[in-house]
């Protein structure tokens, strides 16, 4: 299902942090054609509150983009048109909306998909059609990598991938937790779900943790008794669940009733706040995320409350910031670009080594799709998300 959105009138924008001056901006005119730009966003499925959030960001960084004259592209001014696509949170709906949006709406770039099972096949059409394709939340390895393993030329991510986030999981948890004896639950049959699980198990052994139980189950199961029931008898102290939001509720009460007595580690797909107002059994675990909302200062200050004015006080989550984010990198791209084409684009973007956002500091390294990015460590703690740390590259 398409959504054809462009941005014209002036829209509030705030300056500051939450006690700004609200200020318009009156839009410039255009000298050139809108510039479309496809997204493909999950707002049906298993997934829609990610779906949404991507949406909306889209939506309030293009307005303020639009606001503030549109983007000049090689002496040209253009405002930016939003052509909204519905992955379903499915692998062939997310392919067929990148086609959609390539062949037919001409779109000169896509953001998105975010979950990485709809974002790898996605990312396969849009290096085959030489499009520029930016998934802000997929962070499994194979969207960035053809099938030889070398990095793709078209596709890149704003956000950490599986890999480091193992890396980095793996740290809090012998270093943080102190935990030595480590069961891991995991969707076998979910691109992002099995690659963190692999990867988490990789690190945690190379820090010499030991890993008791190592269960999985596939897309649709909902009865995990028998798998909780060898956890329970593994006596771990961590349990890591790379599960989407949708599923932990349900999956920690069959734990706890298995006599699971273990703390919680989640990944950043745990990152949405529908996952607090149905778990209360998650007191005390942790989480890994993409950035802090309560860090109201400079950047995150500036766009939680202009994204809250827009969107009737709704603290924007992950996918949110990081789809923002992502709009504000292709703008760049954009603004440094030589042509108004897809070629042009791609090239203008491969040259970005480094950009400072909402989710904090991005640095790609030259050559590669994926940058290089702090993990954010949180908590469930007194009924609310509670900020831990902040885990850096080394």
């Amino acid at each position: 299902m398409k959504r054809d959105f462009a941005f014209r009138a002036s829209t509030f924008l705030l300056a500051g942090t939450l006690g700004g001056v609200l200020l318009t901006q009156p839009a410039c005119k255009k000298s050139g054609p809108d510039i479309k730009i496809g997204v493909i966003a999950e707002l049906s499925g298993n997934i829609p509150a990610v779906g949404d959030s991507c949406k909306k960001a889209a939506e309030l960084a293009v307005a303020e983009i639009n606001d503030d004259g549109g983007v000049e592209v090689a002496g040209t001014r253009h405002l930016l048109r939003l052509v909204i696509e519905d992955s379903e949170g499915q692998a062939e709906p997310a392919a067929e909306a990148a086609r959609r949006l390539i062949d037919h709406e001409k779109v000169l770039a896509i953001i998105g998909p975010n979950a990485s099972l709809g974002a790898v096949p996605a990312a396969q059409v849009a290096e085959e059609k030489k499009t520029l394709l930016i998934t802000p939340w997929g962070s499994a390895p194979r969207i960035t990598l053809d099938d030889t393993g070398a990095p793709r030329k078209w596709v890149y991510r704003a956000c950490f991938t599986d890999g480091f986030q193992g890396w980095a999981l793996a740290k809090f948890a012998t270093g943080y937790i102190k935990a030595t004896k480590i069961a891991i639950l995991f969707n076998s049959s979910s691109e992002a779900p099995k690659s963190q699980a692999e990867l988490f198990k990789k690190e945690i052994e190379a820090r010499g943790g030991q890993v008791v139980a190592f269960e999985s189950y596939t897309a649709g199961e909902k009865d995990l008794s028998a798998q909780w029931k060898i956890i329970a008898e593994a006596a771990p102290d961590l349990i890591f669940l790379p599960s989407y939001y949708t599923e932990v509720p349900e999956q920690v009460r069959q734990a706890r009733a298995a006599g699971v007595k273990a703390t919680f580690l989640g990944s950043d797909i745990w990152g949405n706040p529908e996952l607090l107002k149905n778990a209360p059994e998650l007191e005390g675990a942790y989480f890994g995320a993409h950035y802090n909302p309560d860090a109201m200062e400079d950047k995150v200050g500036i766009f939680r409350a202009a994204f809250e004015h827009r969107y009737a006080k709704e603290v924007p989550d992950d996918g949110a910031a990081l789809t923002y984010d992502t709009m504000k990198l292709l703008k760049q791209a954009l603004e440094t670009s030589l042509g108004n084409n897809r070629k042009s684009l791609r090239e203008a973007f491969s040259k970005i080594t480094s950009f400072s956002g909402v989710t904090g500091k991005i640095v790609f390294k030259a050559g590669s799709p994926d940058p290089r990015k702090s993990v954010v460590l949180k908590q469930f703690k007194g009924g609310k998300v509670s900020f831990v740390t902040i885990i850096d590259p080394d």
